[in-house]
């Protein structure tokens, strides 16, 4: 059974796959025992030929192709499902996350075992000035409501524990909200400062506005989720 699963989903990442997947490589390649899952969650390029490619030369690569998009929550969701390890670590597709952190997120779980959950914050963000102002205020705001102390939920490198992810309530848009989730079941959460670089090559796939309505109902909904929270605490099991 590997250590870690690697999770990337993607949507219409072609020019962006071969070189992320050789990074991985070149970072976990003789270091740990690993797995990497790319979801494609229903690509229009030639993505998923790509994948199928690369998957018969490289033994670890498991790809998963959903039949239409149903959005970046769901197909993080269908590679944990199909993931082997306790340890999951999710990276976006576009390259702005840099495979080189993973191993600076598993040493932090290594040194504490009492912690579900490390959440990329990064440090200089590679994005045009719109998007980092509103995406800060969006992270204040979220960050005061939901009192998860995470200034940076959109990142998409976070490293957690398979089974404590599955016992979330899950909805789409959910990877925004994981660190108020995690600490709603009770699991320590932290931050790691980690690199962010320029997107090289293909289209962002969000734009400032498109979502803003949607995610308002969607921190409300967790803020209701956070008041009804019911799970118990075993003190004795006896068998």
């Amino acid at each position: 059974m590997p250590y870690l699963s690697v999770l990337v989903p993607i949507y219409n990442e072609a020019d962006n796959l071969i070189s992320l997947i050789n990074e991985i490589r070149d970072t976990l390649d003789d270091k740990i025992n690993y797995e990497l899952i790319y979801v494609d969650d229903g690509s229009t390029d030639d993505s998923w030929q790509i994948l199928k490619s690369t998957a018969q030369e490289f033994n670890k690569l498991r790809i998963i192709r959903h039949r239409i998009s149903y959005g970046q929550s769901v197909a993080i969701l269908t590679g944990v499902k199909a993931a082997q390890a306790k340890w999951i670590v999710t990276l976006d597709g576009d390259g702005q996350n840099d495979p080189a952190d993973i191993l600076n997120l598993l040493a932090i779980i290594d040194n504490n075992s009492q912690i579900k959950m490390v959440t990329g914050l990064r440090r200089t963000r590679q994005d045009n000035w719109m998007k980092r102002i509103a995406s800060t205020i969006a992270n204040k705001v979220r960050c005061y409501l939901l009192k998860d102390a995470t200034l940076d939920t959109g990142c998409g490198l976070k490293l957690f524990d398979r089974s404590a992810f599955l016992e979330l309530p899950h909805f789409n848009h959910i990877h925004r909200f994981l660190p108020a989730l995690f600490l709603r079941n009770g699991y320590k959460v932290i931050s790691q400062k980690v690199n962010h670089r320029p997107r090289y090559k293909g289209k962002s796939k969000y734009g400032i506005f498109d979502r803003l309505g949607v995610g308002i109902i969607d921190l409300l909904g967790v803020m209701w989720l956070q008041k009804r929270s019911c799970k118990a605490e075993i003190i004795e099991d006896i068998k």
